[in-house]
C-alpha cells in the first residue's frame, strides 16, 4: 500500500543518521557542515577605535578652536591620553585615546596650522567603535548543524580560529542497470536509450555536498546487480532508478533483497514517483527512484534531497518552501498528490506548458516545482502556491508542510 509523502519522510529521517567528523582547516570548509559549536574567546573590537579619519575630541570642545597634539595611527600600541584643549588627529581602526568622548570626521573641521575649529553640534560616541558592539567574548557564534559559507568564514577568521570539526561529506554511490540503456559517453545501438538518471542523480548529489561514487552499468542478471550492489555497500547511500515497478521484469528487487534489504516503503502516494522505494542494507541507506527521467529527478528532490541534508548533519535538514503566487490559470485532474515543474521569476510562478514522467526538457527549464494536494482541479492566476526549489537548497531546522491545497 501506498504511503504518504509525509510518511515516506518521516521514514527517511528516522533512517538517515549523521555522519562522523573531521577537523579541516576554516579556508576549506566552505559549504561544509560544522560539527561543534563555536563560542568568542575575545570581544569585537578588542578596544575602542575610531570609524573615521578625524579628530579625537570631549563633547564640551563643540564648537572651540583647539590645538592638535599628535597623530594616532591604527596598530599604535602606545596608551595616549587626551588633553584638555586639545585634540588629536586620529585614523580609521586606531585605538581611541583616554578622555576621547567623540570622533569628528576631517570633513567637518576647519584646519589652519595646527589649529583645528570644530562644528557647534558633537554627539556622546559619534564615529567610535565601542569594545565588544559587534561580539562579546563568550557569546555563541555558530551552532553545531550550520552550513558554512563564507561569511562564517570571516567569523571563525575574526576569533583567531585555524581549524574547525566538521562532518564527513555523506559518500553516495550509483549505478545503472538495463540492457536498453547506454551511458552519454558510450554508443548506442538498435533501441537503446541513454542513461540520464545517472549522471542527474551524480550532479545533484555533487551540488549538495557529496562525495559520489559511480560503479558502472550492471547488466540484466542477478549476478550483475549484486555484483554493483556489494560494491556500493560501503557508501552511505546508493541511488538506482528503474526495476522496482509492478511487473518489471528484471533482477533489480531480487538482488536487493538477496542481500538483506530491509525496506522502509515500497510506494507513495504521489505522481509521479509512486514506485519510490527506501530502506537500508547494514548501514547503507537504498533509495530506488522511478525509472522516467521527469519523475526521477523530481523525486530525488522530494526524497534523495532529504536523505542527504540529513546524513549531513545539518540543523536545517527540513525542506521548506517559497510562498508565491501563480501566474497563469491551471488546471489539472484530482487524484494523487502531483508534482508541477515551473520557473519562479522572483515574483510568481509559472507551471512548465508541457510535461509528463519520460520527459527530459521540462525540468532543464525549470528552477522549482510545486506539490498539489489531490483534491486540486487547478489554480486561477494570482492564486497563493508553494514551490520547493530545484536550482538551490531551500531548508529549515522545522518541518513544514510541503503541499499546496
Amino acid at each position: 500500500m501506498a504511503i504518504s509523502v509525509e510518511e515516506a519522510l518521516e521514514h527517511i529521517y528516522a533512517l538517515a543518521a549523521v555522519q562522523s567528523s573531521e577537523i579541516v582547516p576554516i579556508e576549506n570548509s566552505v559549504c561544509r557542515i560544522l560539527a561543534q559549536e563555536i563560542t568568542a574567546s575575545h570581544s569585537l573590537p578588542s578596544f575602542d577605535n575610531s570609524a573615521m579619519d578625524g579628530y579625537a575630541v570631549r563633547v564640551q570642545d563643540a564648537g572651540k578652536t583647539l590645538l592638535q597634539s599628535c597623530v594616532i595611527f591604527a596598530g599604535d600600541g602606545h596608551d595616549i591620553r587626551l588633553v584638555e584643549d586639545q585634540c588629536i588627529r586620529i585614523m580609521t581602526g586606531a585605538k581611541v585615546p583616554q578622555g576621547c568622548e567623540a570622533i569628528v570626521p576631517i570633513e567637518e573641521v576647519t584646519i589652519q596650522n595646527d589649529q583645528v575649529s570644530f562644528p557647534k553640534n558633537i554627539k556622546p560616541s559619534q564615529h567610535i567603535r565601542l569594545k565588544g558592539e559587534d561580539i562579546q567574548s563568550g557569546m555563541i557564534l555558530l551552532r553545531e548543524g550550520t552550513h558554512l559559507q563564507a561569511h562564517h568564514i570571516a567569523l571563525l577568521a575574526s576569533q583567531g580560529i585555524t581549524h574547525i570539526k566538521v562532518h564527513r561529506r555523506p559518500k553516495v554511490a550509483l549505478f545503472s542497470s538495463g540492457n536498453e540503456l547506454k551511458m552519454h559517453f558510450e554508443s548506442l545501438g538498435n533501441n537503446q536509450l541513454y542513461n540520464t538518471n545517472t549522471p542527474t542523480f551524480a550532479a545533484r548529489a555533487a551540488e549538495l555536498g557529496c562525495d559520489v561514487i559511480f560503479t558502472g552499468t550492471a547488466e540484466d542478471t542477478l549476478e550483475s546487480i549484486q555484483e554493483h550492489i556489494r560494491n556500493a555497500l560501503d557508501a552511505d547511500l546508493i541511488i538506482t532508478s528503474g526495476g522496482v515497478s509492478v511487473g518489471d521484469a528484471d533482477y533489480t528487487k531480487t538482488a536487493f533483497h538477496s542481500l538483506g534489504f530491509e525496506g522502509s516503503f515500497e510506494s507513495v502516494d504521489i505522481k509521479p514517483g509512486k514506485p519510490t522505494t527506501f530502506g537500508r542494507i547494514g548501514d547503507t541507506l537504498i533509495l530506488n527512484l522511478p525509472g522516467n527521467p521527469l519523475a526521477a529527478a523530481l523525486c530525488f528532490e522530494l526524497f534523495g534531497q532529504s536523505a542527504i541534508l540529513s546524513l549531513s548533519g545539518r540543523s536545517d535538514k527540513y525542506l521548506s518552501t517559497i510562498t508565491t503566487r501563480i501566474s497563469e490559470p491551471f488546471t489539472m485532474k484530482k487524484g494523487r498528490r502531483s508534482l508541477i515543474p515551473g520557473w519562479f521569476d522572483g515574483e510568481t510562478f509559472t507551471p512548465s506548458p508541457v510535461f509528463g514522467p519520460g520527459m527530459v526538457l521540462p525540468l532543464s527549464r525549470a528552477n522549482s516545482f510545486m506539490m498539489v494536494d489531490g483534491s486540486v482541479e487547478g489554480f486561477e492566476a494570482g492564486s497563493r502556491v508553494k514551490i520547493i526549489p530545484t536550482r538551490w537548497c531551500m531548508s529549515s531546522d522545522q518541518q513544514n508542510s510541503l503541499v499546496t491545497f
